[in-house]
């Protein structure tokens, strides 16, 4: 199954390992099913069958079955279910996972049961050693882990044993070894597709006949086949496979005689295919009348070609089905029979501010939409679904994403949606998700024609035209142009901040994305002209993702001083301060991030313009307290770390607390990163509306730190405190308002901006707010704030995030 350009090009360095632990000799990974619930299943859940391939018992109680989706990025995390009881010798143990809105047959009853909502098509599971989470999302760095008893990667998953993934995983069908559970450490060969046959400890379930001893009673010769007759292939129009739904009512069989035009040809990256059009539609406006054939290899047909297909339906979830993402409805295992060349390609729907509706989605409190008929006069998502694998059209677009390494972009069919001051379109909050974004994307050859480079505000002029898909992690739809515009600068700059003057404190925040000594000197030198010339060199700066000393290099090494010093050269060569620094090392892997890389926040100071209070006694687990009251309030330790030992900050970065001082006046500064959003459900998931995951442990970083900040000022109301950095959420959001008490402890200087400049990051075409710099009552009107946009508009960036400064009178 397909994995997804994009995908496959950020993956691309990931590759294969040929060689794990030494194969198990009892507790092994028997059988795995993640379509459960999904159309076209008849078990309602997912699950993972253990089997023991020795004769002595194993206790489980120490184990754990962990999950990881078949294309990990480096903030992917693994998820958990611990395991208890015991796998009796030659016995099996049954794990119940997720359950969805599908399938007929319950689960016998599981041995244990966890929530994860398992890929049908691909993905990895492992058998782990204890229950903390793994931190390998590559097959090199998880085959070194010594905790992994046994993995299986299956579909297209990245991360497998041996020289591929079990193959044949889908709604219907699960992987599983044969019955002698015979493991080679080579999950191509060791798994076969089939029918799900999920056996718990007592027996219960469906198994495989025995293999070896003798029958206690003579064979018998059946009255009819043992094997039932395979159904015919149904002869359908693409309207019928398509269905009014998101999903088909076709899936997982087969049809044939399906005739179109074909539309558009994908011949490069892990999902190669074409698409096809019938011309003569129906009279059903939420019926697709195109779809994506996956052939797996460069298609030998052209644009123009009518063509008879025949195969097999499939809803396939690109990035599996955990992220929540819409189905793609495709036609696998095809039979190809050119008809025709030189036809006309069905002309293109087009796409633009009266034809795309305001609304976004339709809520279904939580669950799933994709069984509901479309309403595509109503709902943006809803438009998309009706129109995918067709011939959609655009004309001249304002760009509202840069173009990105991957040879994407967003525009926006509703120029008037939410602009912001620069062209791009501000993201207001959860129920307003912009409906007119678009993505993307090129099917014309790069030695043709280069994919064009934009930034925001920049125009896409003229018409672009292509097949209507649905990109993996953009997560959303995307044109995959056959026609494609051209570039028209907007004319935006790199801003320049204000001087402050000489009785103002200048503070700033950068995510400078996982520095580390080996990235190139461009980069320290473009991070240097950015904090030396657009930030005018402020007094403090916290950084976020400061990596250690190697990078991405897991062998304990944790020191970050070299990272540090070379920045610090940089910006000293680029004509700024020569800056000091302070940081804690972490313990290593414990504070979440690229793996090996032990980010971290670290601050930058000026020492002729301001001072630090060296504190001893801060650890990386070691809390900060507050001491004093008054004009002696002070902290415990300078630099500190907020409650580092507290479940707030599992795997996440803690907070980094300094105390400085300027002109003879204390200044609490605190540094901050916190957890990702890496899990979420994404906006236009199949799950309406989405479920924020990761908002949970985000909440919970937000009160200990509002806690802290209290406790500062309560010894001391005047307390003049700068709480800043990459926040990974909204202003609007659950975590930041409780950060702030909704203004009461800190004012999030944002939202003094005016509302149209609110916003440091972009994402998928909306132009938000993830960094932040808040202070306390005493600084709220003395505080001249501004976000820097030297970034996160543009096509070339230093980072990810605009850095943010505000210039203070204490």
């Amino acid at each position: 199954m397909p994995i997804g350009i994009a995908g496959a090009l950020t993956l691309a360095g990931l590759g294969v390992h040929s060689a794990f632990a030494s194969p198990s000799a009892d507790a092994v990974i028997a059988e795995v099913y993640g379509g459960g619930g999904n159309s076209g299943a008849t078990y309602t859940n997912d699950f993972v069958e253990l089997g023991n391939a020795g004769g002595g018992q194993v206790d489980l109680s120490n184990y754990s079955v962990q999950y990881l989706p078949g294309a990990p990025t480096a903030s992917s995390k693994w998820q958990v279910t611990p395991l208890t009881g015991t796998l009796a010798g030659s016995g099996r143990y049954l794990v119940g996972e997720a359950a969805g809105t599908g399938g007929t047959t319950a689960l016998p009853s599981p041995d244990t049961s966890g929530t994860i909502a398992m890929s049908g098509t691909s993905g990895t599971i492992a058998l782990v050693q204890g229950a903390d989470p793994l931190t390998c999302v590559t097959a090199a760095d998880c085959a070194a882990d010594s905790r992994i008893k046994d993995l299986v990667g299956y579909g297209t998953a990245l991360v497998h044993e041996g020289s591929g993934a079990a193959a044949g995983a889908g709604n219907s069908a699960s992987v599983a070894r044969a019955a002698s559970l015979a493991d080679t450490d080579d999950n191509a060969a060791d798994f076969t597709p089939g029918d799900p046959t999920p056996q718990n400890s007592s027996g219960s379930g469906v198994t495989a006949p025995p293999t070896t001893g003798a029958p206690t009673d003579p064979p018998t010769t059946p009255s009819s086949p043992t094997t039932p007759p395979t159904s015919p292939a149904a002869t359908a129009a693409i309207h019928d496979i398509q269905g009014d739904t998101r999903v088909s009512p076709y899936e997982g069989k087969q049809v044939t005689g399906v005739t179109g035009i074909v539309t558009g040809v994908r011949a490069y990256g892990s999902s190669q295919g074409f698409w096809f059009q019938d011309p003569n539609p129906d009279n059903d406006p939420r019926t697709s009348e195109g779809v994506f054939v996956y052939t797996g290899s460069a298609p030998t047909v052209t644009v123009g070609d009518a063509v008879s297909v025949a195969g097999t339906v499939s809803d396939y979830y690109p990035g599996g089905t955990t992220g929540g993402g819409q189905a793609v409805t495709e036609i696998t295992k095809p039979t190809v029979t050119k008809v025709s060349s030189g036809n006309p390609v069905p002309a293109p729907v087009v796409l633009n501010d009266k034809s795309v509706p305001d609304d976004f989605v339709p809520s279904a409190g939580g669950g799933s939409i994709e069984n509901i008929p479309l309403r595509p006069s109503e709902y943006a998502l809803d438009f998309y679904a009706s129109l995918e694998g067709m011939n959609v059209q655009i004309g001249s677009s304002r760009v509202v994403g840069a173009t990105d390494a991957y040879s994407e972009l967003w525009v926006t069919v509703k120029a008037d949606q939410n602009p912001t001051k620069r062209g791009g379109t501000l993201y207001t909050g959860y129920d307003t998700p912009n409906s007119g974004r678009l993505m993307v994307q090129s099917l014309i050859p790069t030695a043709t024609s280069a994919f064009p480079t934009a930034n925001v505000g920049d125009t896409l002029k003229g018409t672009t035209s292509g097949p209507l898909d649905y990109n993996q992690f953009g997560g959303t739809y995307a044109l995959q142009a056959s026609t494609l515009g051209t570039v028209q600068s907007g004319g935006i700059k790199p801003e320049v901040t204000k001087k402050a003057s000489a009785d103002q404190a200048t503070v700033a925040t950068y995510n400078v994305e996982n520095l580390a000594p080996d990235n190139p000197q461009s980069k320290f030198d473009a991070l240097a002209k950015g904090l030396v010339t657009n930030l005018r060199s402020p007094d403090v700066v916290a950084l976020e993702e400061i990596q250690d000393n190697d990078g991405a290099k897991d062998d304990g090494v944790v020191a970050a001083d070299q990272t540090l010093d070379k920045l610090v050269a940089a910006i000293t060569a680029a004509g700024g301060p020569h800056y000091q620094w302070r940081e804690i090392d972490p313990v290593s892997d414990k504070d979440g991030g690229e793996p090996g890389g032990n980010i971290r926040q670290a601050f930058l100071f000026n020492p002729d313009r301001v001072g630090f209070t060296d504190i001893p006694g801060g650890g990386s687990t070691t809390a900060v307290g507050v001491t004093g009251t008054g004009s002696a309030t002070s902290l415990t330790a300078s630099p500190g770390r907020i409650a580092p030992d507290d479940q707030a900050w599992t795997d996440s970065r803690k907070p980094l607390a300094g105390q400085f001082t300027f002109k003879g006046k204390k200044l609490f500064v605190i540094a901050n990163h916190f957890d990702s959003k890496g899990g979420d459900q994404g906006i236009d998931s199949r799950f309406q509306p989405p479920v924020r995951s990761s908002e949970v442990q985000r909440v919970r970083q937000a009160v200990i730190e509002h806690d802290f900040v209290q406790q500062i000022e309560t010894a001391d109301p005047k307390a003049d405190v700068v709480v800043l950095g990459d926040l990974n959420d909204y202003q609007f959001s659950p975590a930041v308002t409780s950060l702030t008490d909704n203004g009461k402890t800190l004012t999030d200087l944002v939202n003094t901006l005016p509302k149209a400049q609110r916003y440091s990051y972009v994402y998928e075409g909306n132009s938000q707010v993830l960094d932040h710099i808040l202070v306390s009552p005493d600084l709220t009107k003395n505080a001249d704030y501004d976000v820097v946009h030297i970034n996160a508009e543009f096509a070339n960036q230093t980072s990810d995030h605009d850095p943010q400064v505000v210039r203070l009178k204490l």
